[in-house]
């Protein structure tokens, strides 16, 4: 008898137990992607940012208007065992334009590590953003299984996180955006749990707004972006209220009772806010770091912030090398995947469609998509009323990406169990035709016929997408410094200085990516440096620096000006005419001074 209880209970613990090692195989795929090729892209401006301000070093250590090695430009990135936890923090607020909270852990992340070489080692400095990666694979598997009651919503969440080409880009970048996600999606998590009671007729509980409030402000330290979540739960909460109040007048009296947990944790997100303006105000935000996001002027910046958004959309689920070299292989991958999403978008979009009519998913489908549409709503309204694009920050959707997820997770949970196509008509339909139209169309019936090959088709898509990523054919880094050193190292006959203008540590981290990659391939180890500080673009001070400098150097040398933001005048120089191949993020001219 005891024997048939304890096979009983076996039995009735299995598919708890396969339901753990599934999320645990998606974990695995999901860590060995974020891990693939963690170093193989250069480091960018942004990261640069995080690896001196984290180790507690000062931009300002780099001279100006001078002569420098290799070595003294990439002195901020040694390591700084004086540094402390409050270095950290002053840093930030002096010469950044980002809450310190991610900075601080990655300081102390770096201290788990032996020192592996002269300079901070990259691998140490993205493997934190890589591992809060993986934990947003468990993280929405809780959200997706929570918010809609449902193991198989949240099991599909946390396979299409696990190979999202977006999410994995992310990843594998020194930057605070894997720890945002982290916490939009438990923010989401209290939201979805925070309607789902409201609109039952209950008591939100004190701890869900004490901890909704908690996750808010720490949220809030990690990316001030994380505000548009925030905002666009709020807009949400008082749309489903206002339309529950058309529907249903007489049945307001539970929405009163919770009235004054809501307006804590709105009072909470706003404390957390004005407090963060409070501090960084007083420092003048932004610093330099972001001129790159332009006033809406130019006619093209009015049509072009919806065509950004769309090219962040599509990543989120799918991507194809569609920055290929090869003008064959990019519009092979534009045509499969406009034909994947011809076929994706209005299944999700019927997906969505069935799942509203579920009790058990009406209400968090309704706030999910309420919540994209406001948070899209939020972007676009900062973009054309304030006058600040920032829909040319991709990175910036993370503030609704695990939405997305989601809620592209339930739309495929929905049909799951469909099998209503007969195998023996799709046979029939192959053997009388081969017209391409036609093979597609049989293709599409296939998969909206049968719920679990629309989910491994769409998981395939993305894993498609994430080693599209890997091998550098999507999400290719701005900044390519190793394509320009090659053109210098084919090209420089004499020694090389390279000059740039310098307004920010923007053009600073663009030099030290330069540098960075002449040390890691000892390559051109005599190359120096120039860093021309400029109060305004073209100014003529400048010019008048470069032309000083140059001249007092006692021997010839090959002076290429890279992303120079000035007149030059090099009358002792002779500009290079031949042609030479275009760089991502470095526009430079060569010349060569006796």
């Amino acid at each position: 008898m005891l024997k048939m209880q304890l096979s009983q209970r076996w039995v009735d613990q299995l598919p708890r137990s396969a339901d753990w090692l599934l999320l645990g195989l998606w974990i695995v795929i999901g860590s060995i992607l974020r891990f693939t090729n963690l170093t193989a892209k250069p480091p960018w401006t942004d990261e640069f940012a995080t690896m001196v301000l984290s180790l507690g070093n000062d931009f300002t250590s780099v001279p100006l208007n001078e002569v420098i090695s290799i070595d003294t430009l990439l002195q901020p990135l040694k390591f700084n065992s004086d540094a402390n936890i409050g270095d950290v923090i002053s840093l930030l607020l002096q010469e950044d334009n980002h809450p310190p909270l991610y900075f601080v852990l990655v300081h102390l992340w770096v201290k788990l590590f032996p020192l592996l070489g002269e300079y901070v080692d990259v691998w140490v400095m993205r493997s934190l953003s890589a591992l809060l990666g993986i934990l947003s694979i468990p993280a929405i598997y809780f959200l997706g299984g929570v918010a809609f009651r449902s193991q198989r919503v949240g099991q599909i969440s946390a396979a299409l996180m696990a190979v999202s080409p977006y999410g994995i880009f992310l990843a594998q970048e020194a930057r605070h955006y894997t720890l945002a996600i982290l916490f939009v999606i438990a923010s989401l998590t209290c939201f979805t749990f925070s309607i789902n009671i409201l609109f039952s007729k209950k008591i939100l509980p004190l701890w869900l707004v004490i901890t909704w409030i908690f996750i808010n402000g720490i949220g809030l330290s990690v990316h001030y972006f994380f505000g548009i979540t925030l905002l666009a739960e709020g807009i949400t909460i008082i749309f489903l209220i206002y339309r529950f109040y058309q529907q249903k007048k007489d049945g307001m009296s539970f929405i009163s009772r919770n009235l004054i947990r809501i307006v804590l944790v709105f009072i909470g997100a706003i404390s957390a806010g004005l407090t963060w303006m409070a501090i960084i105000i007083p420092k003048g935000y932004g610093n330099g770091m972001i001129t790159w996001v332009h006033p809406i002027k130019h006619i093209l910046y009015m049509i072009s912030p919806p065509f950004q958004l769309l090219a962040v959309w599509v990543p989120m689920i799918s991507l194809l090398p569609v920055e290929s070299s090869s003008l064959a292989i990019v519009i092979l991958s534009g045509l499969i995947l406009l034909l994947f999403f011809i076929w994706f978008i209005p299944y999700v979009k019927q997906g969505i469609k069935e799942g509203l009519k579920y009790s058990d998913y009406y209400l968090p489908t309704k706030g999910l998509i309420g919540f994209i549409f406001s948070a899209i709503a939020i972007f676009l309204g900062i973009t054309y009323v304030v006058g600040l694009d920032i829909t040319r920050g991709a990175r910036y959707s993370f503030v609704y990406f695990p939405a997305v997820i989601v809620l592209v997770a339930v739309s495929l949970a929905i049909f799951w169990n469909q099998s209503n196509l007969d195998d023996s008509i799709v046979k029939e339909k192959y053997r009388m035709s081969f017209n391409p139209t036609y093979l597609l169309r049989i293709i599409y019936d296939k998969l909206n016929g049968n719920g679990k090959l629309a989910v491994y088709a769409v998981w395939f898509m993305g894993f498609l997408g994430a080693i599209t990523v890997l091998v550098n054919l999507g999400y290719q880094k701005y900044y390519l410094p190793d394509r320009l050193i090659s053109v210098i190292k084919d090209t420089a006959s004499s020694p090389v200085l390279i000059a740039t203008t310098h307004r920010s540590l923007v053009q600073t981290g663009e030099t030290m990516g330069i540098a960075l990659e002449l040390q890691r391939r000892s390559e051109l180890q005599d190359t120096l440096f120039l860093l021309v500080h400029q109060d305004k673009l073209e100014s003529s001070e400048a010019t008048e620096n470069l032309k000083q400098v140059v001249s007092r150097i006692p021997y010839s040398i090959e002076v290429w000006t890279v992303n120079f933001q000035a007149p030059i005048d090099l009358k002792q120089c002779v500009v290079n005419q031949k042609k030479l191949p275009q760089v991502n993020g470095y526009g430079y001219q060569r010349y060569t001074c006796q």
